[in-house]
């Protein structure tokens, strides 16, 4: 059997997407400050140079955070870098939170690009879609089609661990950073999302990372009852102590009942 060469895969599939992408001459990257539109990010970056703008959104489903380190990771990529604030909370289609909500949220995100794009002169819109995203429940696939954005990842075929090695082989600090979806995702379709529900899910998922120092994460929020979901091997971090601790909190924060999901973390755990 043939021996995988990481470095002769990285190099080929970089030189392949910036071909790709300096084709486009101008483009604004959708990001997130995760590893796909990092990866999208750096590479345009190095095809294009000042004809690449990363932006990100800045809005209530953002932990504070997760916006700091969007900033540091394009600090370090040399990329400029634009932060724009946007609010879905105001668009009722979004708040009411049908299963759909997604295509709502990245269809007033790709608008807004739009019209900075437009401003500023710039070409294409891409994102970090990439193959294995076509797996799962992602409405906001839609969004991205009708908005004609380019997805340079899901052109090349790469999934998640190609993604995840080509970032490794770039150095990047978010090639090992677990996956993380927008704190609306923690709310059960149906049930309204609000300013109120967004702010205790972020403080309650802040207080639990600092005191156990779990990676992956997940406080859905059942009205009045917080069910927390941590990865698997991660379990093991709640003890008696912490369990208690953690119960106290979330208790302030407005939770009536807390409670840890003994499966762990899955994604889409709504989505089933």
């Amino acid at each position: 059997m043939m021996k995988f060469n990481i470095k002769e895969f990285a190099n080929g599939q970089i030189s392949t997407i910036c071909k790709a992408i300096k084709s486009k001459r101008s483009i604004i990257i959708a990001f997130s400050g995760g590893v796909d539109s990092s990866v999208v990010t750096a590479l345009a970056y190095r095809a294009l140079g000042n004809k690449a703008l990363a932006v990100t959104i800045d809005s209530p489903l953002l932990t504070r955070s997760e916006l700091d380190e969007a900033k540091k990771v394009a600090k370090q990529i040399g990329i400029s870098h634009l932060v724009v604030k946007e609010n879905e909370l105001r668009l009722p289609e979004f708040a009411e939170n049908p299963r759909n909500r997604c295509y709502f949220c990245k269809k007033n995100t790709f608008k807004a690009l739009r019209k900075i794009a437009e401003k500023k002169g710039f070409e294409i819109i891409a994102d970090g879609t990439n193959l294995s995203d076509l797996g799962e429940y992602r409405p906001g696939l839609k969004a991205a089609k009708e908005e004609d954005v380019y997805s340079p990842l899901l052109e090349a075929g790469l999934n998640k661990v190609h993604v995840r090695l080509i970032a490794k082989f770039l150095g990047l600090p978010t090639a090992d950073k677990p996956s993380n979806a927008c704190l609306a995702s923690r709310v059960p379709y149906g049930q309204k999302i609000t300013s109120e529900k967004i702010n205790r899910i972020a403080a309650a998922e802040s207080y639990i990372k600092k005191l156990t120092g779990v990676k992956t994460l997940r406080v859905r929020d059942h009205e009045g009852l917080a069910r927390i979901e941590v990865g698997r091997s991660e379990r093991r971090l709640f003890n008696e102590d912490s369990m208690d601790k953690i119960t106290r909190k979330l208790k302030k924060f407005g939770y009536r009942f807390v409670t840890l999901d003994l499966q762990g973390y899955r994604s889409g755990s709504f989505d089933s």
